[in-house]
């Protein structure tokens, strides 16, 4: 054999097995992706009707969830397997109500559900907001459920997330920036306020003229002052709380650490507790931005053109005198109708009788 072909072939053999060799390791370096999907088998077996009263044993108070609308609890079971979950639904005004009791319970020490919106847990319960349903999910510290059929669970009873039409009706959130995570509250009654602003005259809010308060703590460099905001239905009502707020608590006054601040922008109120010092104040109150519109000659719009409402009026018109037209000949007729009915079925009454009969005639 030729020792030039012999050198060819060996090294052909060489070139041939470095050119093999990436493709075993890209097969062995290729990330194989396997999801893991929960459980997802869970179904109801049991439901249970329970009186408000009963949502102490559930670590909630019966007279808030009042004030949000809440009258009647719904204990469900939950079964997967041999496994079994309560859960606790109650019925609220609407999504806002939900909204705010879930807020209402909430505390520094829970955590936001992972991969579930509206949700939120410690190591007791789990609580969710699910359209105008407040929801517990009650963890059994004798049988503990795995994380992945726990999540299972949260999402065959509730979802992921809420539906648009209910996310879009919520609140606005408080302003993130400072805020601690965990106080932010949406109160909607005197009872409520009173359990989370316990050092604060919360019979002068104004609920019982449909206020609604938003609060969150926020941790600035003299502490963790207390950020409130107070809707009300018209800018009238807030001008009169604002001053009954400024007569009775001193608004804008230096008291020391009991110092309140405040100020009103339309139908909102704006306090801070405890700040320390007006600027503290302020640059929290500046974090609020209320716009607002006045028109004194807003135009009506129609989805119709001028010439076709005028058309339309020609033949709402034109209707009307037909409408008129037939409603006398009806009437006529009937008239007619009437006199010849009498005429010969009852010869003596007056109605019956023709005109010739009723007429006085002077033969002169």
């Amino acid at each position: 054999m030729n020792p030039t072909v012999c050198k060819f072939a060996k090294y052909a053999w060489l070139v041939a097995t470095i050119a093999l060799l990436p493709f075993p390791c890209s097969a062995q370096d290729k990330l194989l992706v396997t999801p893991i999907v929960p459980a997802a088998d869970w179904h109801q077996v049991d439901s249970l009707s329970l009186p408000i009263a009963t949502v102490r044993k559930y670590g909630g108070d019966p007279v808030v969830e009042q004030e949000y609308g809440v009258k009647t609890l719904e204990l469900r079971t939950y079964q997967l397997g041999k496994k079994r979950a309560q859960v606790v639904v109650e019925p609220a005004t609407d999504a806002t109500a939900a909204y705010g009791l879930l807020t209402f319970y909430q505390t520094p020490g829970t955590a936001p559900e992972k991969g579930v919106q509206l949700a939120i847990r410690d190591t007791h319960v789990t609580l969710m907001a699910r359209g105008g349903n407040f929801i517990r999910f009650l963890r059994n510290s004798d049988a503990p459920l795995s994380e992945s059929d726990y999540q299972a669970l949260l999402v065959f009873v509730g979802g992921s997330k809420p539906s648009e039409s209910a996310l879009k009706s919520l609140p606005t959130p408080m302003p993130p920036k400072g805020l601690i995570p965990g106080t932010e509250k949406y109160l909607l009654g005197l009872e409520a306020a009173k359990r989370a602003l316990p050092s604060f005259r919360s019979d002068l809010i104004g609920f019982e003229q449909a206020a609604e308060v938003q609060l969150g703590q926020y941790k600035t460099d003299k502490g963790a002052p207390i950020l409130i905001s107070i809707s009300y239905p018209t800018p009238q009502m807030a001008r009169v709380r604002f001053g009954a707020l400024k007569n009775f608590l001193g608004l804008n006054e230096d008291h020391g650490e009991g110092s309140i601040y405040g100020v009103r922008h339309g139908s909102y109120v704006f306090l801070v507790l405890n700040a320390g010092n007006q600027g503290t104040a302020n640059s929290l109150m500046d974090l609020f931005q209320v716009t607002q519109g006045v028109s004194w000659d807003q135009k009506y719009t129609s989805e119709r053109s001028f010439t076709l409402q005028l058309v339309h009026m020609i033949l709402a018109i034109f209707l009307l005198t037909a409408f008129l037209i037939a409603s006398c000949v009806v009437v006529g007729v009937l008239f007619f109708l009437s006199r010849r009915f009498a005429a010969r079925f009852f010869p003596n009454s007056q109605w019956g009788r023709t005109d010739d009969d009723q007429l006085i005639r002077l033969n002169l």
